[in-house]
């Protein structure tokens, strides 16, 4: 595999340049963060501080998001076609969007990717709840979509850890040795024929039900001492708090932007991190096109993953060193282009 790439120009034409130069199918992960066709421009001032809503005309532009309407969605889904042909066959796609937009990027991505890859409309909680003296409810989400190339994407199943609380609420027993636990039904509906369907300690399936695995399994755990027996002789199955692995994570995200962006759309790096974990392994090649403030290449550098960064602003450029540069990053782990 090739160094890590930082490419300064327009993605179209850096997208292009790829797959001329044999990157067609070889990407499990792109995120993408694109303008959110506002109409406006957002700027560093000459002080340093960021514009994330207006922008000081004495400002050093970051980056124009004068596009709106039909013709951002154009600008868009141009660029998606590209993304498609460069993501693998279990590769996917994470595009953020704003919600006054993010209606019709979704019927683009459905006609490119196909609405049967389509995975998850995610709500993301992006700030603290607000206060403006206006008709309409306090905007505090924003959108990404999530769609795969194929069926079978890379995906591991991620997992958000339990809070104490949940663990009191959730595993409210405790055993002899100190662990919390809860018990499960050891059945499950339907009935069928065959080894779920036969006694278990002389105890057949409640009507209408079967054995959740075989009787062999059940007499194992038995033994195991994972097994709890009510006072009536009822058979449950002991799930210690210690050897969960957390709850599946669900479509509603609290990942709040940081307070003091180095970059005008620079977003949280905990959701980025979750987001490269989820999706991509130890040997795929995670892209960003709109890379900003290079978030996503400090995921996934950080996660082990190989990784391209595109923007056209030199800002941007220039702060995703800055920031590769913090992390520890040196500038011999990854070469830098000009498009």
């Amino acid at each position: 595999m090739e160094k890590n790439l930082l490419i300064h120009g327009d993605n179209l034409k850096a997208m292009q340049w790829l797959l001329d130069h044999g990157y067609e199918n070889s990407i499990d992960l792109v995120y993408i963060d694109p303008p959110f066709a506002t109409g406006e421009s957002f700027s560093i001032d000459t002080s340093g501080r960021v514009s994330t809503i207006s922008s000081s005309k004495s400002g050093i532009v970051a980056y124009n998001d004068t596009l709106k309407g039909n013709d951002f969605i154009c600008f868009l889904k141009q660029r998606i076609l590209l993304i498609h042909k460069l993501l693998s066959e279990k590769g996917s796609l994470y595009l953020h969007i704003d919600y006054k937009i993010g209606h019709y990027v979704k019927v683009m991505l459905d006609e490119v990717f196909g609405i049967e890859n389509f995975r998850n409309d995610i709500t993301r909680i992006k700030c603290n709840p607000k206060n403006f003296d206006k008709i309409g409810y306090g905007n505090i989400k924003d959108v990404v979509f999530f769609y795969t190339k194929k069926k079978n994407p890379v995906w591991n199943n991620p997992r958000i850890p339990y809070t104490d609380e949940e663990i009191i609420k959730s595993y409210p027993k405790i055993d002899s040795k100190g662990r919390r636990y809860t018990t499960v039904p050891i059945h499950a509906p339907g009935e069928t024929k065959g080894e779920t369907s036969k006694p278990f300690k002389g105890i057949l399936p409640p009507p209408g039900r079967h054995w959740r695995c075989s009787v062999e399994e059940l007499e194992s755990l038995d033994k195991r001492g994972l097994i709890e027996w009510s006072a009536n002789g009822n058979p449950r199955k002991i799930n210690f708090a210690d050897e969960m692995l957390g709850k599946k994570a669900q479509d509603i995200w609290d990942f709040k932007d940081p307070v003091y962006p180095t970059y005008p759309t620079q977003k949280n790096q905990d959701m980025l991190d979750f987001i490269v974990k989820a999706s991509s392994c130890s040997e795929s090649i995670v892209m960003d096109c709109f890379c900003g403030s290079g978030s996503t290449l400090l995921a996934a550098n950080t996660c082990g993953r190989h990784w391209i960064g595109i923007d056209q602003s030199e800002v941007a450029v220039k702060i995703v060193k800055e920031n590769l540069e913090k992390s520890g990053v040196s500038s011999f782990e990854y070469e830098t282009l000009t498009i």
